[in-house]
């Protein structure tokens, strides 16, 4: 699923109180998707903010997450844990509009087909990419973000496989079953909605087991 990424932070707010341009940009492209966007439900009560945005080749937003939580930041787990520093505690919402395989608005080629596959794929490396081993030299991260992102994707893709179970979680108030897998890094999830998406989740430091997710009514009060 190739897709370009719109990144935005935490929104950073001018002097005068008002949100910057980036932070404007950060949430119009949420707004510009033409599918709901999910986040945990009502019973989750901390922070959320908005992370990126993907788009496809022709610039339709087609994928996104929304953090809650303490906001993530690349750490190595062996060092923070050296120095007893606390560990984050947070859970990032993926999600994906549920596509056919179709045309590029161009005419010229085919888009992929989106599936639970790809929301389990833009999960597991979204957790991949706040974390790497104790035993590694930060030098050395790319390489294993590497090899690591095409275990991710292998993962994904076998979803039926011993590396998942099943969880029920709710879904706008519906028992709803999700594809679940643990590592030493955090936890992955994903499933199907029934308003036209996947979504995929992952987090370390807040179990997955008692959380529920929503349609958010309005994202821009996220930015």
């Amino acid at each position: 699923m190739e897709t370009t990424s719109r990144v935005g932070e935490h929104s950073p707010v001018a002097e005068n109180g008002q949100p910057v341009l980036s932070a404007r940009r950060t949430v119009d492209g949420y707004l510009e998707a033409p599918f709901p966007w999910y986040g945990l439900d009502e019973a989750f009560t901390g922070p959320r903010w908005l992370m990126q945005v993907g788009a496809a080749a022709d610039g339709a937003v087609e994928h996104g997450s929304i953090g809650h939580g303490d906001e993530p930041s690349v750490r190595n787990e062996h060092l923070a844990a050296s120095v007893g520093e606390p560990r984050e505690k947070f859970a990032v919402v993926v999600t994906i509009a549920a596509n056919p395989s179709r045309r590029s608005a161009d005419g010229t080629g085919l888009l992929e087909a989106t599936s639970v596959s790809s929301a389990a794929w833009l999960a597991g490396v979204g957790l991949l990419s706040f974390t790497w081993p104790g035993q590694m030299d930060h030098s050395l991260r790319d390489d294993w973000l590497d090899q690591q992102t095409e275990t991710a994707w292998e993962l994904a893709d076998e979803l039926s496989g011993p590396e998942w179970s099943t969880l029920s979680l709710p879904v706008d108030g519906v028992a709803t079953p999700f594809h679940y897998r643990e590592s030493e890094f955090g936890w992955v999830l994903a499933g199907s909605t029934s308003q036209g998406v996947h979504l995929g989740a992952y987090g370390r430091g807040m179990s997955a087991y008692g959380l529920g997710f929503a349609v958010i009514k309005d994202v821009a009060a996220y930015a």
